[in-house]
C-alpha cells in the first residue's frame, strides 16, 4: 500500500495475504529454534563430549556460532511475523468501515466516484416520481412552488466528506432532500477509513523496512543491539494488538502457567519475540520457553552494556603517584571513568561472560574424563541493581533430581562463577552416584544478597524481603515439573543463603523435600522441625575452622527452649539461640573434611559427597558427624 491509499486499494486489500505471509515468517521462526536446539543438543554437545584437540574446538567454536546465528533469525522472523500479524488485525477495522458504507451507497442507489465522494439521487414521491423543485432557491426568498412537499435544492447532488453542516434551526431533514445528509455519511464514513489505513500504513512501513540484517556469517553486536531496537520499534507500532498489561505481574506461578496455557501456540510466539524478559522472568513456565527468551535477552544486553563501556575508553590507572614527596592517589581520570559507569558495566560484562561460557560448555567433560555436562537453562537473567542470574545444569522440569543453590553474602551477577562451578561439581558428583537418573542443578541467583560482612549481613532484612523470591522460583518449579511428587528437589543453601531459606520456611511450606545448608549464620528458626520439611531432612554441614556459624549466631539464629551446659554441667535454661550446627537444633549433622567457609564443594571431598547423596536421596551415604 502507498502512504496515501485510495478507497479502491483499501476495498481490494487482501489481508489474508498479509497472514499468509505472517505465517510464512511465523513457520521460519520456529525452524530456525528447533534447529538451534538440535545444534546444541545433537552436534555441539556430543562433540564437546566426545572429542577432543584444536579441531575438536574449533567444530565445537563454529556450532556456537551457528546457534547464535539461529537465534538470531528466530527472533527477527518472529518480529516480522509479529508485526504482519498486527498490520493485518490493524487495517481490518478500516476495511470494514469501508465495506459497510459501500454497501449502504448500494442499497441506497447511490454512487461513490473516484475521489470517495458520493452521488445521490433526488427524492421520490409515494407515487414514484421525482420531486424536483422548479426553479433555483435563493436565500430569503420564497420558493417558487410552495406546494411542494421539499424546498427548492431539494433535488439530487454530490455529496463530499466534510460537507457536513447543520440544519437550519427548526428544519429537518424533511426540509431538504434527505439523501443528502446520507451521502455525506456515507462519504464521511469512506474518507475516515481512508485517512485510518493511510495512517495505519504510515506506521507500519518504516518498522517493516528496518526489520533487515546484513549479509555475513556472524551476528555482531552491532545486529543484537539492532534487534533489540527492532523489538522496541514493533512494540511500539503493535499498539494493543499484544498488550502487555496481560502478562501476568506479580502473580502465583500457577496463575502465570494458567495464563501461559490459556494462550494460542501462535500467541505463546508472539508474547515471547516481543517480551522475551517478561516471559523469561515467569515462574511456574516450562523451562524451555524461559531458556529461548532468556537467551536473547542475554545477547542482547551483552552487546548494549559492551558498546557503552567501549565508549568510555580504556580504564585508566586506579592510582598515580602525585605530590612533593610524591604519594600514591586516586587518579582523577579513573574516578571520573567511575562515575561515568566504568565499573559497573565492567562488572556487568564479567558476569554476563560466566553465564555465557557456561551456556556455552554444555557437553564438556570434567576431570579424569568425567561425563560431559547437560544442556544448560537460563531460566532469569537482569541487570537490575547488582544483577541476577539462574542457570540449570539440565532442564529440571524432567529431572527426577533437582537441586537448587541459594548463595550468600557477596552474591551477585558479576560473581555468578563461583556460584555456577560449584553446581557443576554438585551435577558431576550426583551423576556418578546415580548414574541412571537424570538430576538438574540449579544456581539461583534471584534475590539482592548483602554484600558487606559487617553492614549488611548481621541484618535478617535481606532474608525476609527476598524470602518471596524464592519461593515462586521453587513453587515454579514444581508447577513446571507437574506436582509436588515429580520430582526429588533438595534446597542447598551457603553461608546467608540459608538466612533466606529459613525467612522462606516462615513465609510459607517450602516447595523442597530436603534442605541443605554449608557455613550457616543461622536461619531464623530454632529447631530443625520448624522448616516444613521434617528435622530428618534437614542437613548440615560446618567446618571446625569456620567462622561465619559462630559470628552470625546473635544475630541470626532463631529461638528455643533448652538447657545450656558447661562443661557439661547445666548452668541455664531458657530459651537459648541455635544455629543449624548445633546439635540441639535438631538437623543431621553432616561429617565435613574441607576447611574454611567456601571449602564444601571442593571436588573430591566427602563434604561434596554428602551433599550430593541427599540430592539423589540416597540418605544412607551420607556420613554423620559422630
Amino acid at each position: 500500500m502507498t502512504t496515501v491509499p485510495t478507497w479502491q486499494q483499501l476495498r481490494d486489500l487482501k489481508l489474508s495475504e498479509y497472514r499468509d505471509a505472517a505465517e510464512g515468517w511465523r513457520n521460519v521462526s520456529h525452524r530456525a529454534d528447533t534447529v538451534r536446539l538440535r545444534v546444541d543438543r545433537e552436534m555441539t554437545l556430543p562433540v564437546r563430549s566426545t572429542q577432543k584437540g584444536e579441531t575438536a574446538t574449533a567444530a565445537a567454536g563454529d556450532l556456537d556460532r551457528l546457534s547464535r546465528n539461529y537465534q538470531y533469525v528466530h527472533a527477527e522472523c518472529g518480529l516480522l511475523r509479529t508485526t504482519l500479524e498486527s498490520l493485518a488485525a490493524d487495517l481490518e477495522g478500516p476495511q470494514r468501515t469501508l465495506s459497510q458504507a459501500l454497501q449502504d451507497a448500494e442499497a441506497l442507489t447511490f454512487t461513490v466516484n473516484e475521489d470517495g465522494s458520493v452521488t445521490y439521487p433526488p427524492p421520490v414521491s409515494e407515487d414514484g416520481t421525482s420531486m424536483v423543485p422548479y426553479g433555483p432557491y435563493v436565500p430569503g426568498t420564497e420558493p417558487v412552488s410552495p406546494s411542494l412537499p421539499f424546498a427548492p435544492g431539494a433535488g439530487g447532488g454530490t455529496a463530499r466528506a466534510g460537507s457536513l453542516v447543520p440544519y437550519l434551526p427548526g428544519k429537518g431533514e424533511g426540509g431538504d432532500n434527505p439523501n443528502r445528509a446520507k451521502a455525506e455519511d456515507i462519504a464521511e464514513r469512506i474518507a475516515n477509513a481512508v485517512r485510518a489505513a493511510g495512517e495505519i500504513d504510515a506506521r507500519y512501513a518504516p518498522v517493516l523496512r528496518r526489520l533487515k540484517a546484513p549479509a555475513g556469517l556472524d551476528v555482531t553486536d552491532d545486529m543484537l543491539i539492532d534487534a533489540a531496537a527492532d523489538m522496541k520499534a514493533v512494540r511500539k507500532t503493535v499498539g494493543g494488538f499484544l498488550d502487555k498489561k496481560s502478562i501476568p505481574h506479580g502473580a502465583a506461578p500457577a496463575a502465570n502457567r494458567k495464563w501461559w496455557d490459556s494462550l494460542t501456540a501462535d500467541q505463546r510466539d508472539e508474547y515471547a519475540t516481543l517480551y522475551p524478559a517478561e516471559i523469561g522472568a515467569l515462574d511456574g513456565l516450562p523451562s524451555e520457553v524461559r531458556d529461548t527468551s532468556n537467551r536473547m535477552v542475554l545477547a542482547e544486553t551483552r552487546a548494549q552494556v559492551w558498546q557503552r563501556y567501549e565508549r568510555l575508553g580504556p580504564e585508566p590507572s586506579h592510582y598515580i603517584q602525585a605530590g612533593d614527596p610524591p604519594t600514591t592517589v586516586v587518579n582523577p581520570s579513573w574516578r571520573q571513568w567511575q562515575e561515568k559507569g566504568g565499573l559497573r558495566l565492567r562488572s556487568q560484562l564479567k558476569g554476563m561472560d560466566a553465564v555465557q561460557a557456561r551456556l556455552d560448555a554444555s557437553g564438556a567433560p570434567g576431570k579424569n574424563g568425567e561425563s560431559g555436562l547437560p544442556q544448560a537453562y537460563l531460566l532469569g537473567f537482569d541487570t537490575k541493581g547488582d544483577g541476577h542470574a539462574i542457570i540449570a545444569n539440565g532442564n529440571p522440569d524432567t529431572a527426577d533430581n533437582t537441586a537448587v543453590y541459594v548463595p550468600g553474602t557477596g552474591a551477585k551477577l558479576e560473581n555468578a562463577t563461583g556460584g555456577i562451578n560449584r553446581m557443576t561439581v554438585t551435577w558431576r558428583r550426583a551423576h556418578q552416584v546415580a548414574p541412571g537418573e537424570s538430576t538438574s542443578t540449579i544456581t539461583w541467583i534471584g534475590y539482592d544478597a548483602p554484600q558487606n560482612i559487617l553492614t549488611d549481613s548481621p541484618r535478617a532484612s535481606y532474608a525476609y524481603d527476598s524470602a518471596p523470591e524464592l519461593n515462586n522460583f521453587l513453587d515454579g518449579l514444581q508447577t513446571a515439573q507437574g506436582g509436588a511428587d515429580a520430582s526429588h528437589t533438595t534446597v542447598i543453601a551457603h553461608s546467608y543463603g540459608t538466612t533466606v531459606v529459613g525467612a522462606a520456611t516462615k513465609e510459607h511450606h517450602i516447595a523442597a523435600d530436603d534442605i541443605v545448608v554449608a557455613g550457616s549464620p543461622g536461619m531464623l528458626v530454632g529447631d530443625a522441625s520448624d522448616l516444613g520439611v521434617g528435622s530428618e531432612h534437614v542437613w548440615s554441614e560446618a567446618a571446625s575452622d569456620d567462622p561465619v556459624p559462630y559470628i552470625g549466631r546473635s544475630f541470626l539464629g532463631g529461638e528455643k527452649w533448652g538447657v545450656e551446659y558447661y562443661h557439661g554441667v547445666p548452668y541455664n535454661a531458657g530459651y537459648v539461640t541455635t544455629i543449624p550446627s548445633d546439635e540441639a537444633f535438631g538437623a543431621h549433622r553432616m561429617d565435613v573434611n574441607t576447611s574454611g567457609h567456601s571449602g564444601y564443594w571442593n571436588e573430591g571431598s566427602l563434604s561434596l559427597q554428602n551433599q550430593a547423596a541427599v540430592v539423589v536421596g540416597n540418605y544412607g551415604d551420607v556420613k554423620e558427624d559422630k
